[in-house]
This record gives structure tokens, sequence and C-alpha cells, in this order.
């Protein structure tokens, strides 16, 4: 992993809770809050500075502004949600450009994991623990927030122990 095991301890405390809470507010009101992604923000603008170099830091932004616009394209297209655009692209910074092909296919495993385990979920008498997520009854939407969070948080944890 390109990411090293320093910048994913500085960012684990602050990020992996809010991973959580994204997952459970996506599935419990099929939302990703705007105050979610702007704390993730304000978590990699004030964190990144100590857990990057200065031109690892300031590449990040460009990250962020690349998934922004794609997400926006996808977004208009049908394709994802808007909340789901915008967790990426401020996840995006985090992520170090080195590792994008593991991280795309450690999002592909999560997100048939995420999608199998809350369809299974729903169908199950685990469903009674949080009958009135509104995930349970939008037909074919899937809360997409559980497998960027987990996504996210998968990515840091395996930077913590795997990381340069």
């Amino acid at each position: 992993m390109t990411l090293t095991a320093s910048a994913a301890l500085w960012f684990a405390p602050f990020v992996l809770p809010l991973c959580f809470y994204v997952a459970w507010t996506d599935m419990s009101r099929m939302r990703i809050t705007n105050q979610s992604v702007i704390v993730l923000l304000v978590i990699y603008v004030t964190i990144g500075l100590i857990a990057f170099p200065l031109d690892t830091y300031l590449w990040g932004y460009r990250n962020f502004a690349v998934i922004l616009l794609v997400g926006i394209v996808l977004n208009a297209c049908g394709a994802v949600g808007a909340g789901d655009v915008k967790f990426a692209a401020a996840a995006a910074p985090i992520i170090q450009i080195g590792d994008l092909r593991f991280l795309m296919a450690l999002f592909a495993a999560n997100l048939l994991a995420a999608f199998v385990g809350h369809r299974l979920a729903k169908i199950s008498p685990l469903r009674g623990l949080a009958p009135d997520w509104k995930s349970w009854k939008t037909g074919s939407r899937f809360p997409m927030g559980l497998a960027l969070g987990g996504t996210l948080s998968l990515y840091l944890g395996l930077g913590i122990f795997f990381g340069k």
C-alpha cells in the first residue's frame, strides 16, 4: 500500500466513527448528510496537514475535484445519489493514487458484501432490530453509504497494518 501506516493511524480515530455514522444514516434514512461530508472534508483539511507531506496533501485536493466532477455527471445521469458523490469526493483526498487499483478491488468486494448482507438482513429476523429503517422499503435502491463508509474504514484499517 502507498498509504503510510502513520497517516492511516492519524486519520482512523476521526474517520472511522464518521464512516459508521454514514453507513447508519444511509441505512436508516437513505441519506448521507451534508454535515458528515463537511466533517470528513474538515478532517482532511486539518489532519492531512499532519499526516501527509505537503505535496501529497495538496494533490489530495485534485482528487477531491476529479471525483466530485465525475460524480456530478454520474448523479445527473441517475447512476448514483448526490450524497454518495459528496462522500466519495470528500474521502478521495485521503486515498493515495498508488492505491487506486487496490481500492477499486476493495470497493467491489465490499459493495458485493454490503449488498448481499443488506438484502439478507432485509428478509431475515434481523430486520426486527430496526424495523423502521427506510432502506428496507426502497425497492431496488441500495444505501451506498454502507459500502462507501465500509470501504474507507477497511482502507484505513488495512493501511494501519500493511501501509508503508
